[in-house]
């Protein structure tokens, strides 16, 4: 018998979905994508609240891709789902989605009433993380030393995302990071993860990422 084939959807840092066996170490979801045969449309959201959750929670269990349910996503690491817009879920990540909203207005400079719920968060993130010509991650520039570790961009020579760990990059695969490669601090980078989400890493939120080489 041939082994089933991996649904489309795992998420890249651009946010595009693609199969590959490989899991990661979180999941999440932006609605009902799929169709009654587990088949990914056109669509790529249908609310705003693009979410990061555990893998398990509560002991509840899920049939993947069932029909009328929402479409689940997984993710190599935190730093992968946050490049590709999404935020930690209030329900099964509560402390990770209230300090991620702390840290993310603490970041901003905002006043708390000008970012004191999800619904605000999500506003924010939305305008930020989609070009709506492409549907997908919209890269913005800044030199590479202002950047926090966990934060997601494209290399320059491979145009690859890749994660910034220290002075270094690591290239991004479903699999993992590659060892390090140097970079300029001052060079201008562009940037897949949204402003939002690295002014809270920048602010002290604490990005879960996946184990690399040393």
């Amino acid at each position: 018998m041939q082994p089933e084939r991996p649904f489309a959807n795992r998420v890249t840092p651009w946010g595009e979905f693609r199969a590959t066996a490989a899991r990661g170490l979180f999941m999440g979801n932006r609605g009902v994508l799929h169709d009654a045969h587990g088949r990914l449309g056109a669509a790529r959201w249908r609310h705003k609240a693009w979410l990061i959750c555990k893998t398990d929670f509560k002991g509840r269990k899920r049939e993947i891709l069932a029909p009328n349910r929402y479409t689940e996503l997984f993710f190599l690491d935190e730093a992968t789902a946050l490049a590709a817009g999404h935020r930690p879920c209030f329900e099964c990540r509560r402390d990770a989605a209230r300090a991620f909203l702390s840290k993310a207005r603490i970041g901003l400079d905002l006043a708390p009433e000008a970012l004191a719920s999800a619904d605000q968060l999500d506003r924010l993130l939305h305008a930020e993380r989609v070009d709506r010509r492409t549907r997908l991650t919209a890269p913005w520039p800044t030199t590479f030393k202002d950047l926090p570790d966990g934060a997601m961009i494209l290399d320059p020579d491979s145009r690859r995302p890749a994660l910034v760990a220290g002075s270094h990059l690591r290239l991004w695969s479903f699999e993992g990071y590659s060892p390090s490669i140097a970079i300029e601090p001052d060079q201008i980078v562009e940037v897949l993860t949204p402003r939002t989400s690295v002014a809270a890493i920048r602010s002290g939120y604490a990005v879960t990422i996946a184990p690399y080489p040393g």
